[in-house]
């Protein structure tokens, strides 16, 4: 019953507005690193615990947790496009265990992820159907969101199904740290942006490129002028990523309001490593290594890595 773990931010401005070429060979190095570690582990399961960007999931339904028992990525900002290889009856069981736990979690047999999913799936494995894949959707971006210990006990509650699996499984958080790239809010919206929050499904291919010349734009702006957004905050960043490594528990006291003053609206896609994490604690001790930390203003992100494994391992 082996658990591999990878956590990466991802990031939809990778070859559209990258930092010095010297940052963006070291990220590339360090992602091929990871990927060699994952083909080689050859996993039986991946989960990948990761957010949505407005592109699957709306307030017309917002679950604070979902598990897909059947997912397409839709392909947005260059990541791939196209169905991954759900193992539709062992998610449905996945869902079952979860609720038997006390964690409210939701189904989707229809599930569509973005590149926060698709981005982590293609680095990692070179693809999006290389290994059996159950996306765990984990709501991010659009208030009122679940608390990291919420996070974390959803991820310890899937770990304890997976150890009784007997597979080789790896799981995956993908999420960025400190940022807050410019991302429409409901509360105060235009009733045009709001309809888009609220039902805003397969967008026309005009409207997908237009929202994505904004975030470009902004990454643009931010890298010449710090100030036009959220600053990142690495100080920030790095504490966290050492409660991973040390004293997972203590990222319960870390509240909602305090991420996004601290990091930035978008830090709060941390919840897809607190229960990456979660997931991996429950098989036992583990061991962390932070592979990667940097802050890159060109992708409106703190960006980094890290790989575990039990110590029993």
């Amino acid at each position: 019953m082996p658990i591999r773990l990878e956590c990466l931010s991802h990031t939809p401005l990778q070859g559209y507005f990258d930092p010095a070429p010297e940052v963006l060979i070291e990220v590339e190095r360090v992602q091929a690193a990871a990927r060699e570690r994952v083909l080689a582990y050859d996993p039986e399961l991946v989960i990948v615990f990761a957010p949505d960007h407005y592109n699957g999931f709306f307030y017309d339904l917002m679950p604070p947790f979902c598990i897909g028992a059947a997912a397409n990525s839709i392909g947005d900002y260059k990541s791939l496009a196209g169905p991954l290889p759900v193992p539709g009856e062992l998610a449905k069981g996945l869902a079952e265990s979860v609720l038997a736990a006390d964690i409210d979690v939701a189904l989707s047999c229809r599930m569509q992820v973005d590149h926060g999913c698709a981005q982590a799936l293609e680095v990692l494995t070179g693809g999006l159907d290389r290994f059996p894949v159950i996306p765990v959707f984990i709501n991010s971006v659009a208030p009122p969101m679940a608390t990291l210990r919420r996070a974390r006990l959803l991820g310890e509650a899937i770990g304890r199904f997976l150890s009784r699996t007997g597979k080789r499984v790896l799981v995956i958080g993908s999420g960025g740290i400190s940022h807050e790239p410019p991302v429409p809010v409901l509360a105060g919206a235009s009733a045009e942006v709001a309809e888009r929050l609220i039902a805003g499904r397969n967008p026309t291919p005009e409207s997908r490129a237009a929202r994505q010349e904004r975030t470009i734009a902004a990454a643009r702006a931010f890298t010449a002028d710090a100030s036009s957004l959220h600053p990142l905050n690495p100080e920030w960043d790095l504490a966290f990523l050492e409660r991973l490594a040390t004293e997972l528990p203590a990222v319960d006291g870390m509240t909602n309001d305090a991420i996004t003053r601290d990091g930035g609206k978008s830090a709060h896609e941390i919840r897809a490593w607190v229960a990456a994490f979660g997931a991996l604690s429950a098989y036992g001790s583990y061991r962390a290594s932070k592979d990667f930390y940097r802050p890159i203003p060109e992708w409106i992100a703190g960006f980094g890595a890290m790989h575990a494994a039990p110590v029993a391992a």
